[in-house]
């Protein structure tokens, strides 16, 4: 008999081509089985109730004509219309008998299974529609899924509870608004070995980004106990990043650890009609990671081994939405799922859209952005699924979280808040593929949010999505790269955020002239690397426990600073990797060291910390060398572990000649050797001294960036901070070009690259024509002026015939 009048077929049996019999969960799985646990991947083995099966069952039980009768007057914009209709067409197939010769197949299989599982093995059960997983019409969670079931009564009541959620509400809304045939859709089944993820951890993982279709990494999010809750965005996972180019190469590409709160778990559940239930996680597990790093790299590598069969089956680049669990009794990982990402693989690329607030406002809430949009609206805030009838088109939603039975409003709404979820719950997926924005995770936003409120989403500002206050004024840049020019002047960025950077790397580039460290310590570790180093000695015991909370997750204090440090930086080297990208080591003042948790303890008080203790002067003496030396642990890490050698290293306010060296020397104790893999350190030219010797510190350093705001204030001798003489302040000063153009001169002359990072070209496109005039290398720019600037240097480099 062909495939296609078959009642069961096994994973072994089946291929990606056969979407039309077993739908698109099935034949994923049935692909993978076949072509890639010979190469590693583990996939619980199983089998298909077919499409094939389903249509019998609907022909043979004579229900198939009640169900159109019930549909004939169906308005999925009416809710009540639409609850009623599927509430019968559901219970009219829960109602007909399985035929007796589709039961025997069923539970043949599973007998088969069971020989190789153990009597009455544990399997999930899972809806897989055969129009599922298409570009532009991702069924995902569409229908139903049934864990822990046992037996071969438990299993057959499964199947026909399966075979009935293909008319859940949200499938026949989505299957209507997006014009397919409920008839021509049918409904296969996964029968599938449960793993024991709840007695571990289970989650998804992308093989692309999936808030700024980035697709050089792999997004992976995880929790403890089964894996519904990550997928429905019950709890608020822990998150990871890993780098594929370096990855493949052999390095530890973790390149971001997010430490999620993980607050209850799913597990099997032995008595009453449910085999599921959640239960709280305990405190101690709270605070450490779900997954080690071995099991991060390896979900990793089977990540690409997905998306590179699936690529060179499809011809094309195909990244991949999957699911995984961990075994808790053989600690072993596997893929449950794998289906097309369907979001960002769609987007159009070459045209870039740029959202900016125009005004601030009162932050009422904050939580996990979801894309980079902004919106504005009214609030409504809705506690239960039964309530949805009362929500406006146009409106924000603000719950709790959502499923697939909220989707009739999701689609009307121009933007979503929730408590709870991930970047890869529903209530996220959802909103991408809408294209409107979402905050998720905020904890307490139906709290703090009232109905009728006016507030604006803004997930234009980086990883942490903000809900503000009123309606704010806001931008929308649409900009086609394909008409932006390339000049001859490389065109940087300055990049201070490291949760923006797979955002920025798609604006035209030639990488990053200045990413500085303080950003990431300041609003990532918040802790003075002293008070690490030195915790037992800490006299603030506000401080210590402030510390103690923060580097729970963490064998060592001091490994938190490290691990933070140079994961912070290395997702700024990935995203523009392998360009270059020049870190500038640490450049607080003393009074700002001071602000950090703990660092009143070991900072002194001065009267002019613009001019005093900063930059090189701390590397290599007093109490902050040793701290300094985390900071070139983090930065050997970044480079040789991760293996993103495009680091470039850069010291802010060298003084002297003599003290480069010493930084230089300090550095090399900590395996940061010039030369050695690809390693080169630059020098921040912003001292008049730097210039007038401009000769004697290239023979010690790789190349020079202008910080042209240090250098303007120094050569003017006014203070940058001050608001009285704020008007006198300006790069474009004859003074501060004479010196800028000396300096460009003599980089040139001995052969070191030179580049400017200050805001001066940011700000003014003259100055940014007369830095090209005088022969710069590189101008790194705000990302946010870089295409204005682009044209304006371009223009600049006609008229020189460059």
């Amino acid at each position: 008999m062909s495939k296609k009048r078959e009642f069961i077929l096994w994973f072994r049996d089946l291929t990606i081509n056969d979407v039309p019999i077993v739908g698109g969960k099935n034949a994923s799985l049935g692909e993978m089985y076949r072509t890639l646990t010979k190469k590693g991947v583990n996939i619980p083995n199983g089998f298909a109730v077919t499409a094939y099966a389903y249509r019998y069952f609907l022909k043979k039980a004579k229900i198939q004509n009640k169900i159109r009768q019930i549909f004939s007057d169906l308005d999925t914009h009416n809710l009540r219309n639409l609850a009623e209709k599927g509430r019968n067409v559901r219970k009219t197939i829960l109602e007909a008998e399985l035929p007796e010769e589709l039961q025997n197949a069923i539970t043949r299989a599973y007998k088969n299974l069971c020989k190789k599982y153990g009597r009455n093995a544990d399997v999930a059960v899972r809806s897989s529609a055969t129009a599922e997983d298409l570009p532009g019409a991702s069924f995902a969670g569409q229908q139903e899924t049934y864990l822990n079931i046992k037996g071969e009564k438990s299993l057959l009541e499964a199947c026909k509870k399966c075979f009935a959620s293909l008319f859940t509400n949200r499938a026949i809304s989505y299957r209507t608004d997006r014009g397919f045939d409920h008839f021509k859709v049918s409904l296969s089944i996964g029968v599938q070995k449960m793993v024991r993820s709840d007695l571990a951890s289970s989650g998804v993982m992308f093989s692309i980004d999936t808030e700024t279709g980035f697709k050089d990494a792999v997004l992976i999010e995880g929790a403890y106990g089964l894996g519904e809750n990550v997928v429905q965005g019950n709890v608020n996972p822990d998150q990871f990043y890993v780098f594929k180019p370096t990855l493949k190469k052999g390095f530890k590409s973790i390149i971001s650890k997010k430490l999620g709160s993980k607050n209850m778990k799913m597990i099997y559940h032995k008595t009453g009609k449910t085999t599921t239930k959640n239960i709280k996680v305990q405190e101690n597990y709270k605070i450490k990671f779900c997954l080690n790093n071995d099991e991060i790299l390896k979900l990793a590598k089977w990540a690409i081994a997905i998306e590179d069969h699936y690529s060179k089956k499809a011809k094309k680049f195909k990244p991949m939405d999957m699911e995984w669990a961990k075994d808790g009794r053989t600690k072993q990982l596997f893929i449950v799922q794998a289906r097309p990402e369907t979001v960002q693989s769609q987007k159009d690329m070459n045209v870039l859209e740029d959202y900016t607030l125009k005004e601030k406002g009162k932050v009422i809430a904050t939580g996990l952005s979801v894309g980079t949009k902004i919106a504005s609206g009214k609030a409504h805030v809705i506690k239960n699924v039964s309530d949805i009838k009362s929500f406006k088109p146009g409106q924000i939603l603000v719950t709790e979280k959502t499923d697939p039975d909220w989707e009739p409003i999701m689609k009307v709404a121009s933007a979503i808040v929730t408590n709870r979820g991930g970047r890869t719950a529903h209530a996220a997926i959802v909103a991408r593929e809408l294209g409107i924005p979402a905050i998720v995770g905020t904890s307490n936003g139906t709290e703090l949010i009232k109905t009728g409120t006016d507030i604006t989403i803004s997930c234009a500002e980086g990883e942490v999505g903000k809900i503000y206050k009123n309606i704010l004024k806001f931008n929308i840049n649409k900009i086609n790269l394909k008409k932006i020019k390339k000049p001859k002047t490389k065109i940087m960025m300055n990049v201070g955020n490291p949760d923006q950077a797979f955002e920025f790397s798609f604006i035209p580039n030639d990488g990053v002239g200045l990413a500085r460290e303080e950003f990431i310590i300041s609003s990532y570790i918040k802790i003075h690397p002293l008070a690490l180093l030195h915790y037992d000695e800490l006299k603030d015991k506000k401080a210590k426990n402030i510390i103690k909370k923060s580097t729970q997750a963490y064998e060592n204090k001091v490994d938190c600073f490290i691990e933070k440090l140079a994961e912070g930086v290395a997702m700024i080297g990935a995203a523009f990797y392998p360009k270059d990208v020049i870190v500038r080591m640490s450049d607080f003042k003393s009074n700002e060291y001071a602000n950090l948790v703990g660092g009143s303890e070991f900072e002194p008080k001065e009267d002019n910390p613009m001019l005093g203790w900063r930059g090189a002067s701390r590397y290599y003496t007093g109490n902050y060398r040793k701290a300094f030396g985390l900071e070139c642990m983090a930065m050997k890490k970044a480079r040789d572990e991760m293996g993103l050698t495009n680091i470039k290293l850069m010291i802010p306010f060298c003084r002297t000649v003599e003290e480069g060296k010493l930084v230089i020397k300090e550095m090399r104790k900590y395996g940061l050797i010039q030369g050695k893999n690809k390693l080169q350190i630059y020098m921040m030219c912003e001292i008049p001294s730097n210039v007038i010797l401009a000769d004697d510190f290239a023979k010690i350093f790789d190349g020079f960036s202008i910080g042209s705001n240090d250098l303007t204030q120094l050569i003017l001798g006014l203070d940058r901070d001050s608001e009285l003489i704020s008007r006198l302040y300006d790069e474009r000063n004859p003074a501060v070009k004479d010196r800028i153009a000396d300096v460009i001169k003599k980089a040139r002359k001995n052969k070191i690259k030179i580049g400017i990072c200050g805001q001066g070209p940011s700000d003014h496109a003259d100055f940014a024509q007369f830095l090209v005039k005088c022969g710069i290398d590189s101008i790194s720019l705000n990302p946010d002026t870089v295409l204005k600037t682009t044209i304006a240097i371009v223009n600049e480099e006609k008229k020189l015939k460059r």
